[in-house]
Order: structure tokens, then sequence, then C-alpha cells
């Protein structure tokens, strides 16, 4: 598959369910509206979805959600997408998560096929991890980290930098994560999507800034290293581990974009920061044969825009896309 400017697209993301169990405060408001069961694919379907596009040339699935693995009998779904790890169509399935539930299905996960999970975590304080997830509960989440190394997956912790919340505790994160053998990764808050009184504004902060200051107690050596994803990668001489950043406001990555997005509704985005989207649960549900669904998706990845338009100032301090990224998947 190859978009209007030549990139190929050989990644999808794959939000299985909007629900999570967490609330956190830069994507979700804590009452929550959720979309009716009735307009969400089953696990059966999601799987030809995927299979679909696994045949037309994507060597990279993650599945993410809200949080994947809430979703009831899910892991039924990454043992069907397993198959494709075992014929080599596939070159890597992966997860995002919280971690509240990797205790329970790290090994499982290992035994799939899965090598590395990302796991989100913004804070190594029990207090302000339950502020930010509203409620989360940290030792449940480290507990996971914990499983999920023993079952011997490779982790990526993602740290959402939060102006005056958790911008004090990025050395100490990096100490912790590389410590353990993880990398981290800082990325910038997404205008999407309303989530309460709080403000995307009051929240941003440019990675330029955390960039800077990390510089001042680290030497920071840029690599070549990449994961098929948005960030840039560093290593943190005094550690020996990579620290990553993304970030979609201050350098945007999109001209290297290799990624789709598909909703656990059948509705594939082409870019993360567009409005433009294709339906997909109408032509997969229209035959048994892939032939109407193919020609969908071919339409689909003829539209993909150049880039997105992600810009958060006093001007434009509400969302820039109105869903969720629970619901584009995170």
């Amino acid at each position: 598959m190859i978009d209007p400017f030549g990139r190929h697209i050989s990644y999808l993301r794959v939000s299985v369910t909007d629900r999570c169990d967490f609330r956190c405060v830069y994507c979700m408001a804590e009452d929550m509206t959720f979309l009716p069961k009735a307009e969400v694919l089953s696990l059966e379907e999601l799987e030809r979805l995927c299979t679909a596009f696994v045949r037309r040339g994507v060597k990279k699935l993650r599945l993410t959600g809200g949080e994947p693995l809430v979703r009831k009998n899910v892991m039924s779904l990454f043992r069907g997408l397993g198959k494709h790890l075992d014929s080599g169509a596939l070159e890597e399935l992966t997860l995002t998560t919280n971690g509240s539930q990797l205790a329970k299905y790290a090994q499982e996960l290992a035994d799939i096929g899965v090598r590395r999970v990302n796991v989100s975590m913004d804070t190594l304080d029990p207090d302000k991890f339950r502020q930010l997830t509203r409620w989360g509960d940290l030792d449940q989440v480290m507990r996971g980290l914990d499983a999920a190394q023993r079952a011997g997956l490779a982790i990526k912790i993602n740290a959402v930098a939060l102006r005056g919340v958790n911008d004090g505790e990025f050395d100490e994160m990096i100490r912790w994560s590389h410590g353990r053998g993880m990398d981290l990764v800082l990325i910038e808050v997404m205008p999407m999507g309303e989530i309460g009184d709080a403000t995307r504004l009051d929240q941003y902060l440019p990675l330029s800034l955390a960039r800077t200051e990390i510089a001042r107690h680290f030497t920071l050596t840029e690599t070549d290293y990449r994961t098929g994803g948005p960030a840039r990668y560093f290593r943190v001489e005094e550690t020996g581990g990579r620290l990553g950043f993304i970030t979609p406001l201050t350098h945007n990555f999109c001209e290297s974009c290799n990624r789709v997005r598909l909703t656990c509704t059948g509705t594939l985005y082409m870019c993360l920061g567009q409005e433009d989207a294709a339906d997909l649960r109408g032509p997969l549900r229209a035959s048994e044969s892939d032939e109407v669904l193919d020609r969908a998706i071919t339409e689909a990845i003829a539209r993909k825009p150049k880039g997105h338009d992600f810009i958060i100032d006093r001007r434009n301090s509400g969302p820039a896309v109105p869903r969720h990224m629970s619901v584009t998947g995170g």
C-alpha cells in the first residue's frame, strides 16, 4: 500500500475497544460516554480486517484501546493474529497498555509471539499517579511490569509530559526505567477530545524545553534507532539506555508516516490529527469475499493526507479534533 506521497503503509494500529479502566486527565473526561456495544466489531471481524491489511503488506500490528486488555476474550484475537507471525506474513504483533492487566496476561502474550509492549505511565509517585489516572493503582501497574519482564517481554515506558505535573520527574524516570532495562519515551500532549475542566494549554510542555533541561544532567547522543513509530531516540550515556521523544506539535513526524489507525467500529483514520475517515465495517459485512473490503482499503489509502495540523496556543486551546485518543487508538 502506497499513499499519494509515496509512503509505504506497513503499520496498522487497532483500537479494539474505546473503554478503559483509567480516566487519565489528558485523555478522557471522568464521566465518559462509551460506544454502544452494538456498534463495536466482533473479535472475529477485527481479525478479518487485520488479516486483510496483513495481506496488503502491513508488517507491524499494534493493538490499543482504550485499554485493550479489558476487552472480554481479547486474547482470542491475539492468538488469531499470532498465526501471521508463525507464517512470516507479519513481522511484529504488539500492544500499548496501561499495565493494569499485564500481571494476568503477560505470559500468554509472550507465548503467542508478542515480544515487546508499550506501557503508558506518567509518574512514579503513587498519589500523583492516582490523580492523573483518576482510578489507577501504581502498585498494580508495577506488578504488571514485573510479570512482563519475567515473561521476557521488552518494555517501553510512554510518559506524557505535563507542565507542572511530572516535568520535575524526568531525571528520576530515566534512571528508574533504564535501571530496569526499559526504554523511556516522552510524548507531547495531543489536542484530541474534550477532557472536562482542564485545558491542554495548561498541560502542554514543549519537549524542546524538556530535552534542554534533561541535557543539563545527562549526555544525550542521537541514534538512528527506530521501532516503526514516530519517536526520535537518544542514547543516555550515563545510563546506557534509550530515551525517545514524540513531538507532534513542536516537530511533527508526518514526512515519514507509515501508519493508519482502525477503530473498534471499523472506521479507518488515515491520519491521527485529521477527521477524514473511511468506513470499513460496511464493506466488511457486505460480503464474505474480501473483494469489496480490499477496494475500500485501496480508496482510503489514496486519501491519506500529507500531515496533521496540531496547534496548542492561547487561540487554539481546545481540541484539534473532537474524538478522544481512546477512540482512535493511543
